[in-house]
C-alpha cells in the first residue's frame, strides 16, 4: 500500500496555496539544516496559482536554487515553454536572484547534450549523485508525471538523471527521470479537478501500470482538491 500522505482542500485555489505554504516550510527547514534549498517544480495552470503564494512567502530567497522538472522543446520564449511560469513568478517580482533558477536549455541543436549538461549542472549544485531537496510533480489524465509518459523509452531509463523524450501531444520534451525525483528528500503532487480522480486513485496504490505509480511513495504528499480526490477512500 501506497505511503503517500494526501492533503485534501475544497477548490484548487485552496489545494495551491496549501501547497506553496507546505513549500515554503520545506524551504526554511533545509535552508536551517544544509544552508541551501534545491528545488523542481513542473509546469501547469494550478502550479502557477502555488507559485503565486509561494512569491507571497517570506524566504531567504538568495539560498533558494530553483530547477525544472520538466521543459517542451521549444524556443525561447515560446508560450509552450514551462519556463515562463517560473520567470513571471520568481525572477519578475525580485524575489529570486537569477542565476539561482536553472533554466533546461531545450533551445539547443544538441539535445542530448543539453541533457548531460543540466544533469551535470545538478550535481554541481546538489551533489554527487544530485539530491533535490524538494519535486513538485503533475499528475496527467494518461497517468503521465514529469514528462513520464505512457510508452516512452525514457521510462526505462535508470542511470541518467536528465533525458530527451520522444514526441508527445505536439512536443519532444527534456525531463527528469525516475533516478532524480525517487532521490529526492521530498516528493510533492498538486493535482485537482474530477479529471485526475482516477489517476489520483491509481497513484494512491502504486499502480505501475501508470509512470506515476512508478515514482517513490515514501516522503511524499499529494495536495488535491474535492473532485480530484473523489474516488480516495474515505
Amino acid at each position: 500500500m501506497s505511503t503517500i500522505r494526501f492533503e485534501i482542500r475544497d477548490d484548487p485555489q485552496q489545494a495551491a496555496v496549501a501547497a506553496a505554504r507546505h513549500v515554503a516550510a520545506a524551504a526554511r527547514e533545509a535552508i536551517a539544516a544544509r544552508g541551501a534549498f534545491h528545488v523542481a517544480f513542473s509546469g501547469g495552470r494550478t502550479p502557477a496559482v502555488m507559485l503565486a503564494e509561494l512569491s507571497t512567502q517570506s524566504l531567504p530567497w538568495h539560498a533558494v536554487q530553483v530547477y525544472q522538472v520538466d521543459e517542451r522543446i521549444a524556443p525561447a520564449g515560446d508560450a509552450a515553454r514551462n519556463l515562463a511560469m517560473l520567470h513571471d513568478a520568481l525572477l519578475s517580482s525580485g524575489l529570486l536572484p537569477p542565476g539561482n533558477l536553472h533554466p533546461m536549455r531545450v533551445e539547443q541543436a544538441d539535445l542530448p547534450g543539453a541533457a548531460r549538461r543540466y544533469a551535470g549542472k545538478l550535481r554541481s549544485l546538489a551533489g554527487t549523485p544530485a539530491v533535490l531537496d524538494l519535486v513538485h510533480l503533475g499528475l496527467g489524465d494518461d497517468g503521465h508525471t514529469a514528462s513520464l509518459v505512457p510508452g516512452d523509452a525514457v521510462l526505462a531509463q535508470d542511470r541518467e538523471d536528465v533525458a530527451i523524450t520522444g514526441d508527445y501531444r505536439g512536443h519532444r520534451r527534456m525531463t527528469l527521470t525516475f533516478p532524480a525525483l525517487d532521490r529526492a528528500r521530498e516528493r510533492l503532487w498538486l493535482a485537482t479537478g474530477a479529471d485526475k480522480a482516477g489517476m489520483l486513485a491509481r497513484l494512491r496504490i502504486a499502480d505501475a501500470a501508470i509512470p506515476a505509480g512508478r515514482v517513490r511513495a515514501d516522503a511524499s504528499v499529494v495536495y488535491c482538491d474535492a473532485p480530484a480526490a473523489a474516488r480516495l477512500p474515505r
